[in-house]
């Protein structure tokens, strides 16, 4: 059976689906500064190609994906000093990733899979706690694959794995790949590389993107980015949440 966008379904049409078979695909972004080159929901753009592409790989595993609408808004505490980002409280994430479970879980699903694009901190912190919740209450059974963690980590690219990640040139390869049509393409192109690790500077207690040399709301090797590459990630990034979706079924096996 094809994947599903639950959005442009009934309500009938989830009558009778088979739990066995069924998981909810539920991409996570957010609206914040990338560059100045890179649209403000560049994390929600990632998510959703994530998520169109583990929907099909799914689908040739005889499961049942269905495609829940983003969720746009989130903890973006680093980016707040730009315009355009709109960041929410870290425990306001918690609470709708929740309610979400529980409606997910009220429609006869009983997997919930969260293919996540922002890493602000306090965002992470946000799902994890809904993760913990589903875990302990036996709400769902809730998948989060960490991609800044092993063993995802190890498997993505060079610029992603030093930490200098944000609007460079794993994340503009991916929008390149999925809509160039977004990109400022001279802006890009004419951006110095900023090597600053990110994730070195949240590790030193650093709160923001200015404290941790991302002055222009940009980290890494923007003009390096292909969308050859956006698509191999995005491949990766699907095969990821696949993986994470296998190893939470019952039998750990394929349907």
């Amino acid at each position: 059976m094809e994947a599903w966008k639950l959005a442009e379904r009934t309500w009938t049409d989830l009558e009778g689906i088979d739990p066995s078979r069924a998981v909810a695909l539920l991409p996570v972004g957010a609206i914040e500064a990338h560059g100045p080159h890179l649209p403000l929901n560049t994390d929600v753009l990632i998510a959703e190609a994530m998520v169109a592409r583990a929907a099909e790989l799914l689908n040739e595993r005889g499961m049942h994906p269905l495609i829940l609408p983003p969720v746009a808004y989130s903890a973006a505490e680093y980016a707040e000093g730009f315009p355009g980002t709109i960041s929410i409280r870290p425990e306001t994430v918690t609470s709708l990733l929740l309610d979400i479970a529980g409606s997910v879980k009220r429609a006869g699903i009983e997997l919930l899979a969260v293919a996540n694009a922002h890493l602000d901190p306090a965002h992470i912190g946000s799902l994890r706690r809904a993760s913990e919740v589903c875990r302990e209450s036996g709400l769902i059974r809730f998948v989060f694959p960490d991609i800044r963690r092993k063993p995802w980590a190890l498997r993505l690219t060079d610029e992603f794995k030093s930490g200098a990640c944000h609007a460079g040139q794993f994340e503009g390869s991916i929008i390149l790949a999925t809509r160039p049509d977004l990109v400022r393409e001279e802006v890009r192109l004419g951006l110095p590389d900023n090597p600053a690790s990110l994730s070195d500077a949240i590790r030193s207690g650093q709160r923001t993107f200015e404290e941790a040399g991302g002055a222009r709301a940009y980290f890494g090797y923007p003009a390096r980015a292909t969308a050859e590459e956006g698509r191999s990630t995005i491949e990766l990034l699907a095969n990821i949440l696949v993986e994470a979706i296998q190893a939470e079924r019952p039998d750990g096996d394929e349907a």
